[in-house]
C-alpha cells in the first residue's frame, strides 16, 4: 500500500459523511447497486460572497443593503431601497423575456419564448400560472395608456394588441408590402402610436421559425421550418433589414430608425418627457449579412413631428473591461436608464446596469443569471422586475418607472 496505513472505521465514516454533505440533500437509492441521488435545489449564487439563495424560501440576507446592488456613483444610493433584497420569484423558463406590469389587474406577465407561452405572476399571493399558450413565441410585451396588452410575436412576425373585450388586433405585420422579420420589443406613446424594433432573432429554431429553404436564416435549406408548427407557418423568408418602426394611430407603419443607424435593434424606451428615444443594438442575428450590432445603446432626439434626429452613442456598455450586452430598457421618472445586462460568462456582470441621462454608469444589480429584460411594476411602480434567463427576479427601488407597462 505504498507505506500508507489502512483507513480506520472513523476515517471511513468521515469519508461517507463528507460525500453526503458534498451532494447536499442527496439520498442513498436502493437498487441493483447503491447510488447517490440529489434532490433538486435552487442554484447557489455565483456572484455573492458569502453565497446566497435568491429563492422566496431562501434564507434572508444578513445585510441592511443587498450585497448585489452596487452603487458605482454615490447618486445611485438615493435610488436604492436599503432594506429590500433581490428575490427570485419563480424559475422554470427556457428563456424569459418581455416582462410587463398590468396596473389594474396587479399582475406581471412575461414571455417564455421557446416554450411558446406567456406567464403571469399574481402580486397578492405570488401564484404563477400560464397566462397564454400558444403565444406565437412572443417576445416583448407592454401595456398601452388604455391598459391593453401589446405583444411582439416571433412566429407570426407581427405586433398585436389584445383588446379589452378579448379580441386581438394585428397592428403591424409588414412594411411596404414585405413581411417583418421578428418584432422584438414595443412601447406606447401618449399620442396613441406604438414604436417597435424588428431584429431577426425569431429566425432561430429555438425562438420561432427559420426562413424557407434558401432564405437568409436557412441558406443551405437543410432546416424544415414547418416541423412542429401550425398550418401556414414556415412558408416565408426574411425580406427586410433590421429596422425600427412607428405604428401611427391611423394604422400606417413608418420607418423611424434604419439598420445603418442601429443594426439589430432590440430593446427601446422613451425618456420621461418623450423627447428622447433609446434603442439597444444587440449582436448579429440569424441571416445577417453585415457586421451586426455591437451590444451598445443609442439615443435620438424626438421631434414634434415624430422624426428622430441627432443620433449618438449613449454608452458602449463596457464596464471594467467587460461587455455588458444590453437587451431590454426602461427609464425611471428621473430619466435614468435601466438596462438588462448579458455579460455571457463574465460572472458578476450580468443583471442590470443603470445609467444617468448623460450616459454615465451610476449603479449595477448583479444576478446569477443573464438578464434579458426589465420593467417597473407594483402598485406604486417602484418594484423592478427582471426576466433573467430561466427565472423572474424582483427588487424594490427608491424611484418609479416613467411609463406604464
Amino acid at each position: 500500500m505504498d507505506g500508507q496505513q489502512p483507513r480506520t472505521e472513523r476515517d471511513k465514516a468521515l469519508s461517507r459523511r463528507t460525500l453526503i454533505k458534498a451532494v447536499g440533500a442527496g439520498a442513498l437509492v436502493a437498487g441493483s447497486g447503491s447510488a447517490l441521488a440529489q434532490t433538486p435545489a435552487q442554484p447557489p449564487s455565483t456572484v455573492t460572497n458569502p453565497p446566497r439563495d435568491f429563492a422566496p424560501g431562501g434564507a434572508p440576507t444578513t445585510y441592511f443593503t443587498d450585497p448585489d446592488i452596487l452603487s458605482v456613483d454615490p447618486v445611485f444610493d438615493g435610488y436604492v431601497q436599503p432594506n429590500s433584497a433581490i428575490t427570485r420569484l419563480w424559475t422554470g423558463a427556457l428563456w424569459a423575456e418581455g416582462p410587463a406590469w398590468n396596473a389594474q389587474g396587479r399582475y406581471l406577465l412575461w414571455s417564455d419564448i421557446p416554450n411558446n407561452r406567456q406567464m403571469r405572476w399574481l402580486e397578492d399571493d405570488g401564484h404563477v400560472s400560464v397566462f397564454r399558450m400558444p403565444s406565437n413565441n412572443s417576445n416583448g410585451n407592454s401595456f398601452d395608456f388604455q391598459g391593453r396588452q401589446l405583444s411582439c410575436e416571433h412566429l407570426t412576425r407581427r405586433v398585436v394588441r389584445y383588446e379589452l373585450d378579448g379580441s386581438v388586433t394585428v397592428l403591424a405585420e409588414a412594411f411596404e408590402g414585405k413581411r417583418l422579420n421578428s418584432p422584438n420589443d414595443v412601447v406606447p406613446h401618449p399620442d396613441g402610436s406604438y414604436w417597435f424594433t424588428d431584429p431577426p432573432y425569431g429566425g432561430q429554431l429555438y425562438e420561432g421559425a427559420p426562413d424557407i429553404a434558401g432564405g437568409p436564416s436557412n441558406t443551405a435549406g437543410r432546416l424544415n421550418p414547418r416541423l412542429g408548427q401550425p398550418p401556414g407557418i414556415g412558408s416565408v423568408r426574411r425580406e427586410l433589414p433590421t429596422n425600427c418602426y412607428r405604428i401611427d394611430p391611423s394604422g400606417r407603419v413608418d420607418l423611424v430608425v434604419t439598420e445603418d443607424q442601429v443594426p439589430d435593434p432590440n430593446g427601446l424606451c422613451f425618456s420621461p418627457d418623450y423627447r428622447r428615444l433609446y434603442v439597444a443594438s444587440t449582436g448579429k442575428g440569424p441571416g445577417d449579412t453585415g457586421p451586426g450590432g455591437k451590444s451598445d445603446i443609442y439615443v435620438f432626439d424626438v421631434g414634434t413631428d415624430n422624426r428622430l434626429s441627432n443620433r449618438r452613442l449613449f454608452t458602449d456598455c463596457v464596464i471594467d473591461g467587460v461587455k455588458c450586452g444590453p437587451d431590454g430598457l426602461r427609464c425611471d421618472v428621473n430619466g435614468n436608464l435601466w438596462a438588462s445586462s448579458n455579460a455571457g460568462r463574465a460572472v458578476g456582470y450580468s443583471g442590470v446596469t443603470v445609467w444617468n441621462p448623460e450616459g454615465r454608469l451610476i449603479g449595477r444589480i448583479r444576478l446569477p443569471e443573464v438578464c434579458g429584460n426589465v420593467c417597473f411594476g407594483g402598485p406604486k411602480r417602484n418594484r423592478l422586475f427582471m426576466a433573467a434567463s430561466q427565472s423572474l427576479y424582483a427588487v424594490y427601488v427608491n424611484t418609479q418607472g416613467a411609463a406604464p407597462g
